[in-house]
């Protein structure tokens, strides 16, 4: 699903018109902001408007609020990440609770539906106002992350950096207490004027009988300390199960057949990239328990953000890289060590895409694209499958949602040939990586982890997946289908005819599930079509600010309260089997 952007799907119906873009910024002695407006999509009676906002102050902001005014009859219909109201022509939207904060130099996006009769025009200006700037706090050593996992016997790693450079060479000490079964190493380590931002690595190494948590503290002079808590978890204990395809069902090592049951944890695919963190809400242990306790819950799935992993330039060096990648790491051992299989989906990626359906016009992976880009998609798996190969209880989801047909004017066969193989893609200018060369990059890697192959058309249409399903020689692909009320693909019948005949062949996972009307009318016989033709399914999503229509959102805290939407997919659990 585009993250918390549900609305865009349900109305990139037409071609995409030109449209250019207008910016004003607010000037302010310490905070300002910027927001360009553009038009991805014009269907002659309604269109996307979408805005870019921009800190480009000096100061960090907490928040932002944008207006202009139009001069015809464009009528609001819904907007997505903000608060989106409309008095006469006048259009004010704010922050959503997840994008207001903005370092400088970092931006945000939101976009609306509007209907209107006779011209189309753009506001003659738009006005950005910030909430105001934040003062730097006093120094401090970051870690990332602050907690993890480490199975006897085997090592996990966390990494620090300064959040303002010292005037000299730093030195951060690192010192234990508790468990003595976990040790860190390196001891101390030096941060430099000109590095003192670049996360530096620390791996905790823990012996072969140890159990309980060890705290380490890490000191610097003039700086905050950070604390990290690191946990010792017995071999075996609660394990994942290790997966592979067995004809068209999931089984583990002893031949059983898995059913996977679960939530989405959206978060990891924006936040690092709107440069206010990694994780959307807590990753500890008792966000996991309160996961758990909905009933036997055995998979989380978890979107990620190809240039966050992948460190590229425009994304903050505490989110990027090293530090984004131990992050997910040590998420996937906390699941796995709580028997949960981990589903790594990629979610956003580059590229410059503004034609059908286009969720933003950033080149950078700030929204979802239609089809990966072979620059980042290929390297970025190749580094996952280096990280988790030998795992199993790891699932490689190789792209979220794609819609190549959409892009091509919905011309299906050219669609389904570009997400076989790739460029050249008709629509699309960016160079594009298809299923089969992704496929080629985490073999060629050595792992041979199940991979997940979402269909065409936000992955609800499976109609070519047979048709055009790629080359694997570890004979361990899973078809992806993602599934709500407002798809094409909603009705049982629909299930049957284009769903059934690909489950026949080879496993079915639903990556996400979910509807727009706060209810259960759509899920509960969704998911009992599913139980009796033995496909596994995970809702969208376990985030507490997500809002039960828009997001749409299960819980409305992390202790697990749901929403009306989520007490009908809790329920849906509760009555399952224990796995």
């Amino acid at each position: 699903m585009i993250t918390v952007v549900l609305a865009a799907l349900l109305a990139a119906l037409g071609l995409a018109v030109a449209s250019g873009a207008v910016a004003v910024s607010a000037v302010a002695a310490t905070s300002s902001c910027a927001a360009a407006y553009s038009v991805p999509n014009d269907w002659g009676s309604g269109f996307t408007a979408s805005l870019a906002v921009t800190n480009n102050g000096t100061a960090a902001i907490t928040g932002w609020t944008v207006t202009y005014t139009y001069a015809g009859t464009q009528t609001l219909s819904s907007g997505w990440n903000g608060t989106w109201t409309q008095s006469g022509k006048t259009v004010t939207v704010t922050n959503a609770s997840y994008n207001g904060a903005l370092a400088a130099g970092a931006s945000a996006s939101a976009g609306a539906n509007f209907n209107y009769t006779g011209t189309n025009a753009a506001p003659a200006s738009v006005t950005c106002t910030p909430a105001g700037s934040v003062t730097p706090p006093p120094g401090s050593i970051n870690a990332t992350p602050a907690s993890l996992n480490v199975t006897q016997g085997s090592t996990g790693t966390f990494t620090l950096a300064l959040s303002s450079a010292p005037t000299a060479n730093e030195t951060v000490s690192i010192a234990a207490s508790g468990n003595t079964g976990l040790t860190a190493s390196p001891a101390s380590l030096t941060f430099t004027p000109a590095n003192f931002s670049a996360p530096q690595t620390v791996t905790v190494t823990a012996n072969a009988t140890g159990t309980g948590t060890t705290t380490f503290t890490a000191t610097g002079s003039g700086y905050t300390a950070a604390t990290i808590t690191a946990t010792e978890v017995a071999q075996g204990t609660g394990s994942a199960p290790q997966l592979h395809v067995s004809g068209n069902k999931l089984v583990n090592t002893n031949g059983s057949t898995v059913v996977l049951h679960g939530v989405n944890r959206s978060g990891t695919e924006y936040k690092c990239v709107q440069s206010g963190g990694i994780f959307d809400g807590p990753n500890d242990q008792a966000s996991i328990t309160a996961i758990k306790s909905w009933g036997p819950v055995n998979a989380v799935r978890v979107p990620l953000n190809e240039a966050c992993w992948n460190a590229e330039s425009y994304v903050g060096s505490a989110y990027a890289g090293a530090a984004y990648i131990n992050a997910i790491k040590s998420y996937v051992s906390l699941l796995n060590s709580n028997g949960l299989v981990a589903i790594l989906d990629l979610h956003w990626t580059d590229g410059t895409y503004t034609g059908p359906s286009s969720g933003c016009s950033s080149a950078q992976a700030t929204c979802q694209k239609p089809m990966p880009d072979a620059a980042q998609a290929i390297p970025f798996w190749t580094s996952v499958a280096n990280t988790f190969k030998g795992n199993n209880a790891v699932i490689f989801d190789l792209f979220n949602e794609p819609y190549a047909s959409r892009a091509d004017n919905n011309n299906s066969a050219e669609g389904w040939q570009c997400w076989e193989t790739g460029s050249p893609c008709t629509g699309i200018s960016y160079p594009v990586a298809g299923m089969q060369q992704m496929i080629n990059a985490v073999r060629s890697a050595g792992a041979n982890n199940v991979l997940m192959l979402g269909g065409e058309e936000y992955s609800n249409d499976l109609t070519g997946w047979l048709q055009y399903e790629p080359t694997d020689p570890d004979h361990n692909l899973v078809a992806s289908w993602h599934s709500y009320n407002f798809n094409t693909c909603s009705t049982q019948s629909c299930w049957t005819s284009q769903v059934a005949p690909v489950a026949a062949s080879v496993p079915v996972v639903a990556g996400e599930i979910g509807e727009s009307d706060c209810a259960g009318t759509y899920i509960t016989p969704l998911t009992t079509w599913l139980e009796s033709a033995g496909i596994s399914f995970l809702a969208w999503a376990w985030n507490a600010d997500f809002p039960c229509s828009s997001g749409p959102g299960l819980i409305t805290d992390y202790t697990g309260t749901p929403t009306a939407y989520g007490s009908a997919y809790k329920a849906i659990l509760q009555a399952l089997p224990a796995s």
